[in-house]
């Protein structure tokens, strides 16, 4: 668990994640938290059945690099939002991060605070040399966690910027 300013971060177990994906509060309950107003989209729905919790399953990996990591505030005892690493680290040493906070807490810096929990985390382990992101050109909520993080842009497509913190040099 990584611990910041205002918030725990903690990576979900298999278990957990199969608690989340229900929506039922039994993952609030587990976690001695508060409820919160916790939705699941259709895409992130696909996204667990086909890929987070096959991963998080398979031992031969090592589950934080695919896992959810949620924020839970320490002032409301809630969770307020994911940030999910797309995957063990790549050849150049890169993982790459997806993230979201929920409504009700958007606005209060707390995925900001998240993305830098998770980059100092990023930093003690040895294979990771960097973090990448892509972010929706119309989501400016977004692109500014990054670049308050210190993020840089490298690129962009028709619809999405992508981004890079460089951690070490490779």
């Amino acid at each position: 668990m990584i611990e910041t300013t205002r918030l725990f971060i903690r990576p979900l177990t298999y278990d957990q994640l199969v608690k989340y994906i229900k929506c039922d509060h039994s993952l609030e309950a587990e976690l001695i938290l508060n409820e919160t107003s916790r939705t699941i989209s259709p895409e992130l729905k696909e996204a667990f059945e086909q890929t987070i919790l096959p991963n998080v399953a398979d031992k031969t990996k090592d589950y934080l690099y695919s896992t959810l990591w949620t924020g839970i505030s320490k002032a409301e005892n809630k969770m307020i939002g994911d940030l999910c690493i797309v995957g063990e680290p790549n050849s150049k040493g890169e993982i790459e991060i997806g993230y979201g906070t929920y409504d009700e807490f958007q606005g209060n810096g707390f995925m900001t605070e998240i993305v830098g929990g998770i980059i100092e985390w990023a930093k003690k382990q040895i294979i990771v040399h960097a973090i990448t992101a892509s972010t929706d050109k119309t989501n400016t909520a977004s692109f500014k966690v990054l670049e308050k993080n210190n993020f840089t842009k490298i690129g962009e497509s028709e619809t999405f910027f992508h981004w890079k913190l460089q951690l070490k040099k490779t």
